[in-house]
């Protein structure tokens, strides 16, 4: 969700005026009626599966942004900071603890890709597991999607895909040996952060695993994601997946109702007897539609027996077992979320026992260990956790710093937790709580960064919405700034499916902050920042408050003095398209430059792609009228104005994205070059090698970086970055 992105090297420098203008694209309006509302859309060409003309014309486009950001004088030198400073951090992600060792993705400095690498617990020996490089064919980067050890460590199942398409195919490694077990199952889909598809039995020679199903050449586009299952798969056999037994999912249960656009999950704890069948929407286990059980032995034998334990209307957003316990994270009638705990021999939700009950702190995760619930929550935007021993008290530990703890890692077949803490100036560590000694300690996953962050401060502020509403504002800058108002600026904003953008520290962001640079980000509504009521008060008829409190916070930089319109960009990627694209729509005065990645514009035909039906859930649908009206207010295509003087925008897209289409950035792109009634360049950036930034190598998202820093400091007039020193 971080918003920084492009590619080039520096090229010739000629003079603005030598450039060709954009490629203009063809205008063929259709009308569509919504409930008597007529809506004109001059590019719906563009939707048409495969079209040449869209793809010549998008070439052209790019082709066409190439030759303005290779112009840039600077940008050469920018990128050579930007390699620099990401290869003074290793990224660590996706712990998991299992068998008594550590697994995790990292991409140590040099390396362009993240590597699977497993840690001994007891002996702290560090050893390198699988490397995607190795599946890698005509220079397509390929990327670890997910991961999954089986309880006892012995086996590790991981997803690869192909230049950030996500489309993964399922594998199996010996952990010890290091040798391919055969398996290669396609339409595997998922990931570490909200979806993990597979789920290992007790037998460590058997796994459960999602699977989209086969689609047609008569389907259409928006079948993509719809009517998946999961399978029981033993190793061994069926090594392409043909043969495994369903288990749960679309169709496959009687009793079991699952619709079309409802993703199916059956998950496994290490000492529980139960499996858990879970249905949730847009692939992401933090929406949870329903939860059943069976007794572990029945799905391992291929004929689970499933009853229900919790439906939408319970508000769970995760869960966890020890032994015949379920601990369930819950909003219902608590926004800021409790937890709450059942006997799944007798389970009643009904009568469950609260355990952790709501107070002022956010609750965002929870995990099972041998000793004691590790419970993360956030305060003010800042992490806490929490450990509460088995019919015990309660007791916060005390971290090394202030920031955010991320990637809770727990076994619930041994003590302890493992989780990784950061801050937006403070280099990532990953530690281990000793629930013997009680002692948090440095594991050593995570080499010293050897960047420098003594002359940098962050600020935590509030900005006021158009209805009085407070918005949290985190602002990162050099240390003594004087806000006079002249310091080049980036406000970023997200606000979709309760997703907060936490304190997090990138390495790649320092070369901005060394050249005076300030750094915002907008916890608008929409995201999770306060909990489930934020995030409510920014979706569907609502999102509009969204883009509000995008202006709430640009608007607070000006009138502060960090900033000034002519030094201001505002930046939103994937649904945050939706927050800057309306940000430009409302106030295209307040800003001087945008950048728009991957970002969902055309609203309103979004539910017509391969990702659309799954978001319904989030942003509404057109086949009622009321979520035509939110679909309609919210959408930053159907907003744009003939003649308005636009900021110069930067649109980005991925030729190979999965979840939002080429075509809605292409036509957000169209749709501003024929409208802009100013002079600000409107360009189109195409990587052909990635998707939507998921699987992006190093190389790639410096790049694209790159480009981005060089096209916003040249349209805030900085010297150094003007073609043929022309000013913007």
């Amino acid at each position: 969700m971080t918003p920084r992105r492009i590619l080039a090297l520096l090229g010739g420098c000629l003079p603005l005026a030598a450039l060709a203008a954009p490629p203009v694209a063809r205008v063929q309006p259709v009308t569509t009626d919504y409930y008597g509302t007529r809506v004109v859309d001059d590019y719906r060409w563009m939707e048409a599966p495969g079209s040449q003309p869209l793809a010549a014309w998008m070439r052209a486009q790019n082709d066409h942004t190439r030759s303005l950001l290779d112009a840039i004088p600077g940008r050469a030198a920018l990128l050579r900071e930007i390699d620099a400073a990401s290869n003074s951090t290793t990224q660590t992600g996706s712990l998991i603890r299992a068998g008594g060792r550590d697994f995790y993705l990292q991409t140590a400095p040099g390396q362009n890709t993240a590597k699977l690498y497993v840690r001994d617990e007891t002996t702290g020996r560090i050893r390198l597991l699988v490397n995607p490089d190795r599946f890698a064919a005509r220079r397509t980067p390929e990327a670890i999607n997910y991961f999954q050890p089986s309880q006892d460590g012995h086996y590790v199942a991981y997803g690869v895909s192909a230049g950030g398409s996500e489309a993964a195919t399922l594998r199996v490694i010996d952990t010890a040996s290091g040798k391919d077990m055969g398996v290669a199952i396609d339409r595997c889909e998922g990931d570490n952060d909200e979806f993990q598809p597979v789920w290992w039995l007790p037998d460590g020679k058997s796994f459960v695993y999602y699977r989209l199903q086969k689609l047609s050449p008569a389907d259409p586009p928006s079948a993509f994601f719809l009517k998946s299952r999961v399978y029981l798969h033993h190793l061994g056999t069926h090594p392409q997946g043909s043969g495994d037994v369903a288990l749960f999912g679309y169709a496959v249960t009687p009793t079991v109702p699952v619709a079309p656009d409802q993703d199916a999950m059956v998950a496994t704890v290490p000492g529980s007897p139960f499996a858990f069948g879970v249905l949730t929407e847009n692939e992401s286990s933090n929406v949870i539609d329903a939860i059943y059980l069976s007794p572990l032995a029945a799905v391992a034998a291929g004929r689970p027996v499933w009853t229900r334990l919790a439906g939408k209307d319970d508000h769970i957003t995760a869960f966890a077992a020890h032994g015949t316990r379920i601990y369930l994270l819950t909003y219902r009638n608590a926004p800021r979320f409790e937890i709450v705990a059942t006997d799944l021999r007798a389970p009643d939700l009904s009568h469950a026992t609260v355990v952790v009950p709501e107070s002022q702190a956010v609750i965002s995760a929870l995990g099972v260990a041998s000793d004691a619930l590790y419970i993360q929550s956030t305060l003010d935007g800042m992490s806490r956790i929490t450990r509460m021993p088995y019919g015990g008290t309660a007791s916060e530990l005390s971290l090394p710093f202030t920031g955010t703890a991320r990637d809770l890692a727990t076994d619930p077949q041994s003590p302890g937790a493992l989780f990784a803490l950061e801050s937006w100036i403070k280099p990532p560590v990953v530690y281990a709580y000793d629930a013997r000694s009680g002692r948090i300690r440095n594991t050593g996953i995570q080499p010293p960064s050897s960047a420098d962050t003594s002359g940098l401060e962050s600020r935590e502020v509030e900005a006021v919405s158009y209805d009085g509403t407070l918005i949290p504002l985190s602002i990162v800058l050099p240390a003594g700034t004087k806000l006079d108002g002249r310091h080049p600026t980036l406000l970023t904003g997200y606000g979709s499916y309760g997703i907060t953008i936490s304190p997090t520290f990138l390495a790649r962001d320092l070369p901005w902050l060394r050249r005076g640079g300030i750094l915002a980000i907008a916890h608008v509504r929409g995201g999770g920042w306060f909990g489930e009521g934020w995030h409510e008060a920014g979706m569907k008829l609502t999102k509009l408050n969204t883009v509000f409190d995008m202006i709430a916070c640009a608007q607070y930089l000006v009138d502060q003095g960090y900033t000034s319109p002519h030094y201001l960009g505002g930046s939103g990627t994937s649904a945050g398209g939706i927050t800057i694209g309306g940000a430009i729509d409302w106030r295209p005065d307040l800003f001087a430059a945008a950048i728009d990645s991957h970002g969902m514009s055309d609203t309103l035909r979004a539910e017509l792609t391969p990702n659309g039906p799954p978001n319904v859930v989030e942003f509404g649908s057109v086949t009622t009228q009321a979520g035509f009206h939110g679909l309609y207010a919210m959408s930053p295509y159907i907003h744009v104005r003939d003649g308005v003087h636009y900021p110069a925008v930067l649109l980005e897209t991925g030729a190979n994205d999965p979840r939002v289409e080429p075509w809605e950035v292409a036509k957000m792109t169209a749709r501003l070059q024929a409208a802009n009634g100013g002079p600000n360049p409107i360009l189109l950036s195409v990587s052909y090698d990635s998707g939507h930034g998921i699987g992006s190598t190093k190389a790639q998202r410096n790049g694209e970086q790159a480009d981005e820093e060089a096209f916003l400091l040249w349209r805030f007039g900085v010297p150094g970055f003007q073609p043929q020193g022309r000013e913007p």
